[in-house]
């Protein structure tokens, strides 16, 4: 008989590295983009482990699959190990996954725990009990097979040989290599015999064998003898034997004796060079696989999503009861349909949590969707819906056109919620829910706001009080104390050294005049405009004394509380790109000017790190839901007047990854299109970089009937009979306030689309009009809306409107360049978006315009703070007036978020509570312990 046909693991392998790498050519010419991932958890450091690795990572890049080698200590707890595979678990870039055994750790862990840990449908290694079970039921194309049993069988294929009918013998019982060959043979329709170590007539079993598979681990124990002629032989077993005339002292040898065997079987595998390669190849021909079942289940980039089906009800009922009626998906659950990684959500209850910013580093190469902005026309003190639109619209593009969807809204002040407005989590069917959570704290950002801004403001009095109460040197041994006999600078001091000039590290190198610039701020009282805050609604607080304790010594001062969101430290979280960033510009927040007129800054007091350990958790935006089960993250709530009014970029920039380039970010600037809209493309984009693809302009049949000269519209008191009967007359006379927002938007060069939120009071001739009216001013489109009664189905026009919109040319722009002068900024916003002919500053205004160019920040954006009510300065001046003269009544400068705010007119920081306010409504369920009320 002819010496064995030797079957070469070698090439074999080679050719199915060849077929994959041609599959994994063609994933990607069908889905750009797309790359068949694979992770390998390593514990520990062993020499062997990292030379498997390293063939796997190299076998891996030659065939284009992303492999990403992760390496925990030896240290590394069974906790840690299950942390990660979770983390990996959820990752949809990686299809296959594999847990390097043994496991090399100082600690005790449960190698059976950690295999099952791996999720079945990634577990490219076979070890799981699941993929194992599945296996030993047949489930062959429903389950992932151990490498080394599927490059066997690969082999085997090689020969030609059927195996159907064939009498198929395994020497060996391991999970890894002999049980799932007996049932793979098994279900390949072999009759199958597993021996072992108790099997006590093996080379009797052995010689039946027409398939003949050892992995028993002992060198050379299957004799030539045994073996049947023309059987196939397939050796599994590495060992090593004793040879002088090796180098190393040694040789390897498989399970089978080799060279007698090769002289009875038709084919066999070397040792080295057989099963080994083989087992490499199938790691990545199952990788490969698992990424073809991903392509199949998944679309890449397309969230698979469970969306909430609304029960509507007519009449509509409160918003509370709506909220009520859903049931919230776990918030984790959310987390994982829109592509975050465990490890990268903190949850906060069962409904909303925080995202961490490493996300967005996970995701930087990744494109962006599409940016799309809510704001509306001028309106009236009742608001025209931008929220509820804003939801709304993401219903729509979610769970009715199945499009990947973001909203970003501001977290709403506790102090109007309270107060007159009530909350703000949308209305009707569109709201983020659960509204109570969204309406009160949260996760405690705003708290956090509170606490570092007062922090600042107390930092600022103190200093007074010390640099009036004592000499230089006093000041010096105090702020550059003596510990065990060592005086030191901290960070922040060598900081204010190095803006003073001051080269030196050692405390006591400086001289007098040194001490002196470096110990005394020098404040000028009259100069502070930092002042203390709380989040509720308190007209009293407006104007203080503070300072009135004898322990004071007779240092009093008039100050004043602000609502915590007009606080400078809100608007810097909303404007900064990292955690780094918003530390800058919390250090460059100025507080007050020196007497010498020199700004004195957040850095010079010294809190700049303690501002950022209160703010390390804020910066993280809080993802929430809708009542339909479309994502949203809420975060950030800056004033729309004195600061611009939007959400933050960072929750933006995340949404933007995390939707893919297909899908769409839905965020709300504050107020009227001229006020939070122009500061968002001003302000917001300037600092983000990004850039909008569709403005959104939220109009109302009752809002253009005000400006068409209806009666005043009041909260709390019926709409005069004007707005609640057909007056086709007057709408189109308002109708000029729309014209000017719709310009408005497209001085940016980008479409508009206008959304009319419709009433039950508004007519069909009514809306048609506003309709028509809209796209004769140069709108893209202009859609009816009912999504407050019908929630994402009653906004599916405007999805559709949004969608062509986002594909037209946009050319978007700034208004101004940063580098004109102060004044030129301020007069191209009050002509090009309000209307006015010209600006006038009054003394103080034009004293700051000084002040602050002196001071190096003349080219920071501008933030107009003016009434909402009013395209004009003057509220009472509605539709679209020109000709007006805009007074600029004073310049005040946030430097830290990054922008001088002129202030138009009176307005107060502070809101009072009404006659009745709203938290005559809110109380505890008395049954179920939740919140009643109207939010």
């Amino acid at each position: 008989m002819a010496p064995a046909e030797i079957l070469s693991g070698k090439i074999v392998s080679a050719q199915v590295r060849d077929r994959l790498k041609q599959q994994v050519v063609e994933m990607k010419e069908k889905f750009p983009g797309f790359r068949p991932g694979l992770a390998i958890l390593q514990v520990g450091n062993r020499d062997d482990s990292n030379l498997y690795i390293n063939m796997k990572l190299k076998a891996a890049a030659e065939i284009g699959i992303t492999a990403n080698h992760i390496k925990l200590p030896n240290t590394a707890s069974e906790a840690d190990v299950l942390k990660c595979i979770a983390s990996l678990n959820a990752d949809p870039a990686v299809h296959g996954f594999i847990v390097q055994l043994p496991l090399d750790s100082d600690k005790p862990i449960n190698t059976e725990k950690i295999t099952n840990a791996v999720s079945p449908e990634k577990d490219v290694d076979g070890l799981s009990s699941i993929n194992a079970g599945k296996l030993s039921r047949g489930d062959l194309g429903d389950c992932f097979i151990p490498c080394t049993p599927k490059g066997c069988m690969e082999l085997i294929r090689q020969t030609g040989v059927q195996v159907t009918g064939k009498r198929a013998v395994v020497v060996g019982r391991s999970k890894i290599v002999g049980a799932p060959m007996h049932d793979l043979l098994l279900w390949n329709n072999a009759t199958v015999t597993t021996c072992h170590s108790k099997t006590s007539t093996l080379a009797e079993e052995v010689g039946k064998a027409d398939i003949l598979v050892v992995a028993a681990g002992k060198a050379e124990m299957v004799k030539g003898e045994w073996i049947k002629p023309g059987a196939i032989v397939i050796d599994c077993g590495i060992n090593h034997v004793p040879d002088s005339t090796k180098a190393s002292g040694k040789r390897v040898v498989g399970d089978v004796a080799y060279n007698t065997a090769k002289e009875k079987a038709s084919y066999i595998t070397p040792v080295p060079g057989g099963v080994g390669p083989m087992t490499v190849a199938m790691l990545m021909q199952s990788t490969v696989e698992s990424a073809q079942r991903f392509l199949e289940k998944f679309q890449p980039g397309k969230w698979t999503i469970q969306y909430n089906q609304l029960t509507l009800k007519m009449p509509v009922p409160s918003d509370i009861e709506i909220s009520r009626s859903c049931i919230p998906k776990p918030i984790e659950q959310v987390a994982i349909e829109v592509g975050l990684l465990p490890d990268e959500v903190e949850p906060y209850g069962q409904t909303k949590a925080k995202v961490q910013l490493s996300a967005l580093n996970r995701l930087k190469n990744q494109p962006d969707g599409k940016y799309v902005v809510v704001t509306g026309i001028t309106p009236t003190p009742l608001g025209e819906g931008k929220s509820t639109t804003t939801v709304g619209l993401v219903q729509a593009l979610g769970a009715h056109l199945c499009q990947n969807v973001f909203a970003c809204v501001r977290q709403p002040s506790q102090g109007p919620t309270f107060g007159i407005k009530g909350g703000a989590a949308g209305g009707g069917y569109c709201q983020v829910v659960p509204m109570e959570e969204f309406n009160l704290h949260l996760t405690g950002d705003i708290h956090a706001i509170t606490a570092a801004n007062n922090l600042v403001a107390a930092a600022i009095d103190a200093r007074i009080f010390h640099e009036l109460t004592q000499s230089d040197q006093a000041l010096y041994n105090r702020l550059v104390p003596s510990v065990s006999g060592v005086r030191k600078f901290s960070d922040i001091q060598i900081r204010r050294l190095q803006k003073l000039g001051i080269n030196k590290t050692d405390p006591a190198a400086l001289t007098k005049e040194e001490i002196n610039s470096f110990v005394r701020l020098d404040i000028d009282p009259g100069t502070i405009t930092w002042q203390r805050v709380l989040d509720t609604n308190d007209r009293f607080l407006r104007k203080i004394t503070i300072g009135q304790s004898p322990t004071e010594k007779g240092f009093s001062r008039t100050a004043q509380f602000d609502i915590t969101v007009s606080s400078e430290i809100m608007a810097v979280l909303a404007l900064a790109d990292g955690l780094d960033d918003m530390k800058k510009r919390f250090g460059r927040m100025v507080v007050a000017s020196s007497k010498k007129g020199q700004p004195v800054t957040a850095d010079d007091l010294g809190v700049t790190g303690a501002l950022a350990v209160l703010m390390k958790d804020a910066i993280k935006p809080n993802l929430m839901q809708t009542l339909e089960g479309t994502p949203v993250f809420v975060h950030a709530g800056p004033f729309a007047n004195i600061a611009h009014g939007n959400s933050s970029v960072l929750a933006d920039k995340i949404a933007l990854k995390l939707v893919g380039k297909d899908g769409f970010v839905v965020t709300e600037a504050g107020f009227g299109a001229d006020i939070g809209m122009e500061k968002f493309f001003d302000i917001k984009c300037r600092y983000s970089g990004l850039r909008p693809h569709v403005v959104v302009l939220v109009a109302t049949v009752r809002a253009l009937k005000m400006h068409g000269g209806g009666p005043t519209v009041t909260a709390g008191v019926p709409l005069p009979r004007e707005y609640t009967e057909e007056n086709l007359q007057l709408l189109a006379n308002g109708c000029s306030n729309l014209n000017k927002q719709i310009q408005n938007a497209r001085l940016f060069g980008v479409p508009v689309v206008v959304a009319v939120n419709a009433f039950k009071t508004d007519t069909k001739a009514e809306l048609a009009l506003v309709v028509q009216k809209a796209k004769e001013a140069g709108a893209f489109d202009a859609v009816e809306c009912t999504h407050w009664a019908e929630g994402g189905k009653g906004a599916l026009a405007l999805a559709r409107a949004v969608q062509r919109a986002s594909q037209a040319p946009s050319n978007f722009r700034f208004l101004y360049n940063t580098e004109l002068p102060i004044v030129d900024k301020i007069r191209l916003i009050a002509q090009q978006v309000y209307g006015a002919r010209d600006i006038e500053l009054l003394p103080e205004a034009q004293e700051k315009v000084a002040v602050y160019t002196k001071q190096g920040f003349g080219n920071l954006p501008i933030c107009m703070a003016k009434t909402h009510l009013s395209l004009s300065h003057d509220p009472e001046q509605k539709g679209a007036p020109t000709g007006f003269v805009l007074p600029i009544r004073d310049i005040r400068a946030s430097v830290g978020a990054g922008f001088l705010y002129p202030l138009v007119g009176t307005m107060s920081t502070m809101p009072g509570l009404p006659t009745r306010p709203c938290f005559y409504d809110i109380d505890l369920d008395p049954v179920s312990g939740g919140v009643n009320g109207l939010f």
